[in-house]
Protein backbone atom coordinates (compact mmCIF):
# COMPACT_ATOMS: atom_id res chain seq x y z
CA UNK A 1 0.00 0.00 0.00
CA UNK A 2 2.85 2.39 0.88
CA UNK A 3 4.51 1.49 -2.42
CA UNK A 4 1.33 2.40 -4.35
CA UNK A 5 1.01 5.79 -2.58
CA UNK A 6 4.66 6.53 -3.35
CA UNK A 7 4.13 5.74 -7.05
CA UNK A 8 0.98 7.88 -7.24
CA UNK A 9 2.83 10.77 -5.63
CA UNK A 10 5.74 10.33 -8.06
CA UNK A 11 3.37 10.39 -11.06
CA UNK A 12 1.61 13.44 -9.59
CA UNK A 13 4.94 15.29 -9.25
CA UNK A 14 5.83 14.41 -12.85
CA UNK A 15 2.49 15.79 -14.06
CA UNK A 16 3.09 19.03 -12.15
CA UNK A 17 6.55 19.40 -13.71
CA UNK A 18 5.16 18.71 -17.18
CA UNK A 19 2.36 21.25 -16.68
CA UNK A 20 4.89 23.84 -15.49
CA UNK A 21 7.11 23.18 -18.51
CA UNK A 22 4.17 23.46 -20.91
CA UNK A 23 3.09 26.72 -19.30
CA UNK A 24 6.65 28.10 -19.60
CA UNK A 25 6.82 27.12 -23.28
CA UNK A 26 3.42 28.66 -23.89
CA UNK A 27 4.54 31.95 -22.37
CA UNK A 28 7.74 31.98 -24.41
CA UNK A 29 6.10 31.21 -27.74
CA UNK A 30 2.75 32.92 -27.36
CA UNK A 31 3.48 35.44 -24.60
CA UNK A 32 0.20 35.01 -22.79
CA UNK A 33 0.16 38.56 -21.30
CA UNK A 34 -0.73 39.67 -24.86
CA UNK A 35 -4.35 38.63 -25.41
CA UNK A 36 -4.38 40.04 -28.96
CA UNK A 37 -2.05 41.87 -31.36
CA UNK A 38 -1.47 45.56 -30.73
CA UNK A 39 -3.07 48.38 -32.73
CA UNK A 40 -0.42 50.15 -34.82
CA UNK A 41 -0.98 53.79 -35.73
CA UNK A 42 0.93 55.76 -38.36
CA UNK A 43 0.38 59.55 -38.24
CA UNK A 44 1.30 62.07 -40.91
CA UNK A 45 4.73 63.63 -40.31
CA UNK A 46 4.38 67.27 -39.29
CA UNK A 47 8.03 68.32 -39.00
CA UNK A 48 8.77 71.04 -41.53
CA UNK A 49 9.59 69.71 -45.03
CA UNK A 50 9.34 66.06 -43.91
CA UNK A 51 7.69 64.00 -46.64
CA UNK A 52 8.57 60.48 -45.55
CA UNK A 53 6.04 58.13 -43.97
CA UNK A 54 6.78 55.31 -41.53
CA UNK A 55 4.75 52.60 -43.31
CA UNK A 56 4.27 51.67 -46.96
CA UNK A 57 1.05 50.04 -48.18
CA UNK A 58 3.06 46.83 -48.64
CA UNK A 59 4.22 46.92 -45.02
CA UNK A 60 0.66 47.63 -43.93
CA UNK A 61 -0.57 44.55 -45.80
CA UNK A 62 1.97 42.32 -44.02
CA UNK A 63 0.89 43.59 -40.60
CA UNK A 64 -2.79 43.11 -41.39
CA UNK A 65 -2.12 39.52 -42.51
CA UNK A 66 -0.71 38.86 -39.03
CA UNK A 67 -3.94 40.07 -37.44
CA UNK A 68 -2.61 43.52 -36.53
CA UNK A 69 -5.02 46.45 -36.82
CA UNK A 70 -3.36 49.34 -38.67
CA UNK A 71 -4.52 52.96 -38.49
CA UNK A 72 -3.19 55.44 -41.07
CA UNK A 73 -3.81 59.18 -40.79
CA UNK A 74 -5.41 60.56 -43.93
CA UNK A 75 -2.74 61.99 -46.23
CA UNK A 76 0.16 60.41 -44.32
CA UNK A 77 1.67 58.89 -47.45
CA UNK A 78 1.11 61.70 -49.95
CA UNK A 79 4.62 63.13 -49.59
CA UNK A 80 6.03 59.77 -50.65
CA UNK A 81 3.41 59.39 -53.44
CA UNK A 82 1.25 56.84 -51.57
CA UNK A 83 -2.52 57.40 -51.69
CA UNK A 84 -5.02 56.74 -48.90
CA UNK A 85 -6.76 54.30 -51.25
CA UNK A 86 -3.58 52.17 -51.43
CA UNK A 87 -3.51 51.86 -47.64
CA UNK A 88 -7.22 51.10 -47.54
CA UNK A 89 -6.78 48.35 -50.14
CA UNK A 90 -3.98 46.94 -47.95
CA UNK A 91 -6.43 46.60 -45.05
CA UNK A 92 -5.72 49.75 -43.03
CA UNK A 93 -8.32 52.02 -41.50
CA UNK A 94 -7.95 55.63 -42.60
CA UNK A 95 -8.29 58.02 -39.65
CA UNK A 96 -9.01 61.71 -40.21
CA UNK A 97 -6.83 63.23 -37.49
CA UNK A 98 -3.60 62.66 -35.60
CA UNK A 99 -5.59 62.77 -32.37
CA UNK A 100 -7.53 59.72 -33.54
CA UNK A 101 -4.28 57.89 -34.31
CA UNK A 102 -2.60 58.62 -30.96
CA UNK A 103 -5.70 57.97 -28.84
CA UNK A 104 -6.44 54.55 -30.34
CA UNK A 105 -2.95 53.12 -30.97
CA UNK A 106 -0.87 50.86 -28.73
CA UNK A 107 2.17 51.47 -30.94
CA UNK A 108 2.76 54.75 -32.78
CA UNK A 109 5.24 54.35 -35.64
CA UNK A 110 6.85 57.48 -37.08
CA UNK A 111 9.89 58.72 -38.98
CA UNK A 112 11.00 61.81 -37.04
CA UNK A 113 11.05 62.68 -33.36
CA UNK A 114 7.69 63.75 -31.90
CA UNK A 115 6.87 67.43 -32.21
CA UNK A 116 5.40 69.36 -29.22
CA UNK A 117 1.79 68.79 -30.31
CA UNK A 118 2.49 65.04 -30.64
CA UNK A 119 4.21 64.85 -27.25
CA UNK A 120 0.95 66.07 -25.68
CA UNK A 121 -0.92 63.12 -27.23
CA UNK A 122 1.42 60.37 -26.01
CA UNK A 123 0.35 58.43 -22.95
CA UNK A 124 1.75 56.03 -20.38
CA UNK A 125 2.13 52.47 -21.63
CA UNK A 126 2.15 53.49 -25.29
CA UNK A 127 5.13 52.57 -27.50
CA UNK A 128 6.65 55.18 -29.80
CA UNK A 129 8.83 53.61 -32.53
CA UNK A 130 10.77 56.23 -34.50
CA UNK A 131 14.02 58.15 -34.90
CA UNK A 132 14.40 60.09 -31.62
CA UNK A 133 17.91 61.65 -31.64
CA UNK A 134 17.39 62.67 -28.00
CA UNK A 135 21.07 63.49 -27.38
CA UNK A 136 20.65 66.66 -29.45
CA UNK A 137 17.61 68.01 -27.57
CA UNK A 138 17.34 68.14 -23.78
CA UNK A 139 13.84 69.65 -23.82
CA UNK A 140 12.48 66.90 -26.06
CA UNK A 141 14.12 64.30 -23.82
CA UNK A 142 12.50 65.62 -20.64
CA UNK A 143 9.09 66.07 -22.26
CA UNK A 144 9.11 62.56 -23.76
CA UNK A 145 10.20 60.92 -20.51
CA UNK A 146 7.43 62.79 -18.66
CA UNK A 147 4.73 61.20 -20.84
CA UNK A 148 5.47 57.75 -19.41
CA UNK A 149 5.49 56.31 -22.93
CA UNK A 150 8.16 53.86 -24.07
CA UNK A 151 10.39 55.48 -26.68
CA UNK A 152 12.16 52.97 -28.95
CA UNK A 153 14.68 54.75 -31.16
CA UNK A 154 15.66 53.37 -34.54
CA UNK A 155 19.15 54.87 -34.27
CA UNK A 156 20.20 53.02 -31.09
CA UNK A 157 19.17 49.49 -32.13
CA UNK A 158 22.56 47.85 -32.51
CA UNK A 159 23.52 44.45 -33.98
CA UNK A 160 27.23 43.85 -33.47
CA UNK A 161 28.89 46.99 -34.80
CA UNK A 162 25.98 47.79 -37.10
CA UNK A 163 23.01 50.14 -36.67
CA UNK A 164 20.60 48.34 -39.02
CA UNK A 165 17.68 50.78 -38.69
CA UNK A 166 19.90 53.81 -39.30
CA UNK A 167 21.93 52.41 -42.21
CA UNK A 168 19.40 52.99 -45.03
CA UNK A 169 18.99 56.67 -44.15
CA UNK A 170 22.76 57.02 -43.73
CA UNK A 171 23.18 55.62 -47.23
CA UNK A 172 20.70 58.12 -48.66
CA UNK A 173 22.21 61.07 -46.75
CA UNK A 174 25.76 60.06 -47.66
CA UNK A 175 25.05 59.86 -51.37
CA UNK A 176 22.95 63.02 -51.27
CA UNK A 177 25.66 65.03 -49.46
CA UNK A 178 27.94 65.07 -52.51
CA UNK A 179 25.05 65.97 -54.81
CA UNK A 180 23.96 68.99 -52.76
CA UNK A 181 27.55 70.00 -52.05
CA UNK A 182 28.32 69.99 -55.76
CA UNK A 183 25.26 72.15 -56.43
CA UNK A 184 26.15 74.82 -53.86
CA UNK A 185 29.73 74.97 -55.13
CA UNK A 186 28.27 76.50 -58.32
CA UNK A 187 28.82 80.24 -58.62
CA UNK A 188 25.11 81.03 -59.08
CA UNK A 189 24.40 79.19 -55.80
CA UNK A 190 26.96 81.30 -53.94
CA UNK A 191 29.87 78.87 -54.19
CA UNK A 192 33.43 79.13 -55.41
CA UNK A 193 32.54 77.91 -58.89
CA UNK A 194 34.41 74.60 -58.74
CA UNK A 195 33.20 71.55 -60.68
CA UNK A 196 34.05 68.58 -58.45
CA UNK A 197 34.70 66.19 -61.32
CA UNK A 198 36.90 68.63 -63.23
CA UNK A 199 37.36 68.30 -67.01
CA UNK A 200 40.26 67.11 -69.18
CA UNK A 201 43.19 69.42 -68.54
CA UNK A 202 41.75 70.76 -65.26
CA UNK A 203 42.28 69.16 -61.85
CA UNK A 204 39.13 67.92 -60.08
CA UNK A 205 37.75 69.41 -56.88
CA UNK A 206 38.71 68.03 -53.48
CA UNK A 207 36.23 66.34 -51.13
CA UNK A 208 37.11 65.67 -47.48
CA UNK A 209 34.88 63.28 -45.51
CA UNK A 210 34.98 63.08 -41.71
CA UNK A 211 34.15 59.50 -40.76
CA UNK A 212 34.34 56.27 -42.72
CA UNK A 213 31.10 54.65 -41.56
CA UNK A 214 28.00 54.04 -43.66
CA UNK A 215 27.46 57.76 -44.37
CA UNK A 216 31.07 58.44 -45.19
CA UNK A 217 31.46 55.36 -47.37
CA UNK A 218 28.41 56.24 -49.45
CA UNK A 219 29.57 59.84 -49.80
CA UNK A 220 32.94 58.59 -50.98
CA UNK A 221 31.31 56.28 -53.55
CA UNK A 222 29.56 59.23 -55.19
CA UNK A 223 32.54 61.59 -54.86
CA UNK A 224 34.98 59.16 -56.47
CA UNK A 225 32.33 58.18 -59.01
CA UNK A 226 32.17 61.72 -60.39
CA UNK A 227 35.95 61.99 -60.40
CA UNK A 228 36.56 64.18 -57.34
CA UNK A 229 39.78 63.85 -55.37
CA UNK A 230 38.49 62.22 -52.19
CA UNK A 231 39.97 61.83 -48.70
CA UNK A 232 38.32 60.02 -45.77
CA UNK A 233 39.44 60.83 -42.22
CA UNK A 234 39.04 57.92 -39.79
CA UNK A 235 40.42 56.78 -36.43
CA UNK A 236 39.92 53.03 -36.84
CA UNK A 237 42.87 51.34 -38.54
CA UNK A 238 40.70 48.32 -39.30
CA UNK A 239 38.11 50.52 -41.02
CA UNK A 240 40.81 52.36 -42.99
CA UNK A 241 42.18 49.04 -44.25
CA UNK A 242 38.67 48.07 -45.39
CA UNK A 243 38.12 51.45 -47.08
CA UNK A 244 41.42 51.18 -48.94
CA UNK A 245 40.29 47.86 -50.38
CA UNK A 246 36.65 48.79 -51.04
CA UNK A 247 37.31 52.29 -52.42
CA UNK A 248 40.77 52.32 -54.03
CA UNK A 249 40.05 55.70 -55.67
CA UNK A 250 39.72 57.38 -52.23
CA UNK A 251 42.57 58.12 -49.84
CA UNK A 252 42.37 57.45 -46.10
CA UNK A 253 43.95 59.61 -43.44
CA UNK A 254 44.12 59.23 -39.67
CA UNK A 255 41.78 61.83 -38.20
CA UNK A 256 43.56 64.41 -36.05
CA UNK A 257 43.78 68.16 -35.66
CA UNK A 258 47.11 68.13 -37.50
CA UNK A 259 45.51 66.30 -40.43
CA UNK A 260 42.66 68.81 -40.54
CA UNK A 261 45.08 71.74 -40.47
CA UNK A 262 46.83 70.28 -43.47
CA UNK A 263 43.82 69.26 -45.57
CA UNK A 264 41.11 71.89 -44.92
CA UNK A 265 42.83 74.78 -46.77
CA UNK A 266 42.79 72.58 -49.91
CA UNK A 267 39.21 71.29 -49.48
CA UNK A 268 36.32 72.35 -51.73
CA UNK A 269 33.62 70.22 -50.08
CA UNK A 270 33.76 69.11 -46.42
CA UNK A 271 31.31 66.40 -45.34
CA UNK A 272 30.71 65.66 -41.65
CA UNK A 273 29.70 62.01 -41.34
CA UNK A 274 30.60 61.21 -37.73
CA UNK A 275 28.28 59.20 -35.50
CA UNK A 276 28.45 57.99 -31.90
CA UNK A 277 25.32 55.81 -31.43
CA UNK A 278 22.76 57.59 -29.27
CA UNK A 279 25.21 60.29 -28.16
CA UNK A 280 26.04 63.81 -29.25
CA UNK A 281 28.41 63.99 -32.19
CA UNK A 282 31.93 65.19 -31.22
CA UNK A 283 32.90 68.65 -32.48
CA UNK A 284 35.83 67.78 -34.74
CA UNK A 285 36.14 71.12 -36.54
CA UNK A 286 36.29 74.34 -34.54
CA UNK A 287 35.37 77.75 -35.92
CA UNK A 288 39.08 78.55 -36.06
CA UNK A 289 39.84 75.44 -38.13
CA UNK A 290 36.89 76.16 -40.42
CA UNK A 291 38.35 79.62 -41.03
CA UNK A 292 41.27 77.97 -42.84
CA UNK A 293 38.93 76.92 -45.67
CA UNK A 294 38.65 79.20 -48.71
CA UNK A 295 35.70 81.49 -49.25
CA UNK A 296 32.92 79.91 -51.31
CA UNK A 297 33.72 76.34 -50.30
CA UNK A 298 30.91 74.15 -48.93
CA UNK A 299 30.26 72.18 -45.74
CA UNK A 300 27.57 69.47 -45.45
CA UNK A 301 27.09 68.26 -41.86
CA UNK A 302 25.12 65.00 -41.97
CA UNK A 303 25.59 64.63 -38.19
CA UNK A 304 23.33 67.65 -37.51
CA UNK A 305 20.61 65.30 -36.14
CA UNK A 306 23.00 64.47 -33.29
CA UNK A 307 24.15 68.06 -32.76
CA UNK A 308 26.63 68.20 -35.66
CA UNK A 309 30.39 67.59 -35.78
CA UNK A 310 31.30 71.18 -36.75
CA UNK A 311 31.27 73.99 -34.18
CA UNK A 312 29.35 76.33 -36.50
CA UNK A 313 26.59 73.82 -37.34
CA UNK A 314 22.95 74.69 -36.67
CA UNK A 315 19.89 72.86 -38.08
CA UNK A 316 18.32 74.10 -41.33
CA UNK A 317 15.40 72.93 -43.49
CA UNK A 318 14.92 71.94 -47.13
CA UNK A 319 13.02 75.20 -47.54
CA UNK A 320 15.97 77.29 -46.33
CA UNK A 321 18.91 74.87 -46.42
CA UNK A 322 22.08 77.00 -46.24
CA UNK A 323 23.78 79.82 -44.39
CA UNK A 324 27.35 81.15 -44.46
CA UNK A 325 29.85 81.23 -41.59
CA UNK A 326 33.55 82.11 -41.95
CA UNK A 327 32.98 82.41 -45.69
CA UNK A 328 31.96 78.73 -45.91
CA UNK A 329 28.48 77.75 -47.15
CA UNK A 330 26.84 75.46 -44.56
CA UNK A 331 24.22 72.87 -45.60
CA UNK A 332 22.84 71.43 -42.34
CA UNK A 333 19.38 70.06 -43.12
CA UNK A 334 18.26 67.86 -40.23
CA UNK A 335 16.22 65.44 -42.35
CA UNK A 336 18.21 65.14 -45.56
CA UNK A 337 16.59 61.86 -46.76
CA UNK A 338 13.20 63.62 -46.66
CA UNK A 339 14.14 65.22 -49.99
CA UNK A 340 13.90 61.79 -51.64
CA UNK A 341 10.87 60.72 -49.69
CA UNK A 342 9.70 57.72 -51.71
CA UNK A 343 13.10 56.03 -51.93
CA UNK A 344 13.77 56.78 -48.25
CA UNK A 345 10.36 55.49 -47.14
CA UNK A 346 10.85 52.22 -49.00
CA UNK A 347 14.37 51.77 -47.63
CA UNK A 348 13.29 52.58 -44.07
CA UNK A 349 10.24 50.29 -44.03
CA UNK A 350 12.30 47.37 -45.34
CA UNK A 351 14.39 47.37 -42.15
CA UNK A 352 11.89 48.57 -39.51
CA UNK A 353 8.97 46.34 -40.51
CA UNK A 354 10.31 43.05 -39.04
CA UNK A 355 10.81 44.74 -35.65
CA UNK A 356 7.41 46.43 -35.85
CA UNK A 357 5.77 43.06 -36.61
CA UNK A 358 7.45 41.55 -33.55
CA UNK A 359 6.46 44.46 -31.29
CA UNK A 360 2.86 44.34 -32.51
CA UNK A 361 2.40 40.59 -32.09
CA UNK A 362 4.52 39.84 -29.00
CA UNK A 363 4.54 43.10 -27.05
CA UNK A 364 7.65 44.89 -25.83
CA UNK A 365 9.00 42.19 -23.52
CA UNK A 366 8.27 39.38 -25.96
CA UNK A 367 9.87 41.32 -28.81
CA UNK A 368 12.99 41.94 -26.71
CA UNK A 369 13.23 38.21 -25.94
CA UNK A 370 13.03 37.38 -29.62
CA UNK A 371 15.26 40.29 -30.77
CA UNK A 372 17.49 41.28 -27.81
CA UNK A 373 18.97 44.19 -29.80
CA UNK A 374 15.67 46.02 -29.30
CA UNK A 375 16.63 46.58 -25.65
CA UNK A 376 19.31 49.00 -26.85
CA UNK A 377 16.63 50.90 -28.74
CA UNK A 378 14.62 51.69 -25.59
CA UNK A 379 15.55 55.28 -24.70
CA UNK A 380 12.85 55.83 -22.09
CA UNK A 381 10.24 53.75 -20.31
CA UNK A 382 7.67 54.28 -17.55
CA UNK A 383 8.80 57.83 -16.82
CA UNK A 384 12.52 57.00 -16.69
CA UNK A 385 15.37 57.72 -19.09
CA UNK A 386 17.02 54.42 -20.01
CA UNK A 387 19.75 55.44 -22.49
CA UNK A 388 23.14 56.11 -20.90
CA UNK A 389 24.47 58.18 -23.81
CA UNK A 390 21.48 60.53 -23.70
CA UNK A 391 21.70 60.85 -19.93
CA UNK A 392 25.38 61.74 -20.12
CA UNK A 393 24.75 64.23 -22.94
CA UNK A 394 22.25 66.18 -20.82
CA UNK A 395 23.50 65.46 -17.30
CA UNK A 396 20.26 63.59 -16.52
CA UNK A 397 19.73 60.53 -14.34
CA UNK A 398 19.08 57.31 -16.20
CA UNK A 399 18.38 53.68 -15.42
CA UNK A 400 20.21 51.27 -17.67
CA UNK A 401 18.22 48.32 -18.98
Amino acid sequence: MVWLIREIRYIYDLCLEAASLLLHCYRIWYHCPMSKPSIVGCPREIKKQENRVALTPGGTRQLVRQGVSVLIESGAGLGAAYLDSEYKDAGAEIVATATGIFSRSDIVVKVKEPQPSEIEMLREGQILFTYLHLAADATLTRDLVATGATGVAYETVKVGNRLPLLEPMSEVAGRMSVMVGAYFLAKHAGGRGTLLGGVPGVLPGRVTILGGGTCGTNAAKVATGIGAETAILEISSERMTWLDTALPAARTLYSSEAALLEILPRTDLLIGAVLVPGAKAPKLVSRELLGSMREGTVLVDIAVDQGGCIETTRPTTHEDPVYTEEGVIHYCVANMPGAYARTSTQALTSVTLPYLQTLATLGLEGACEKSPELVGGINCREGELTCAEVGEAHGMEYRSL
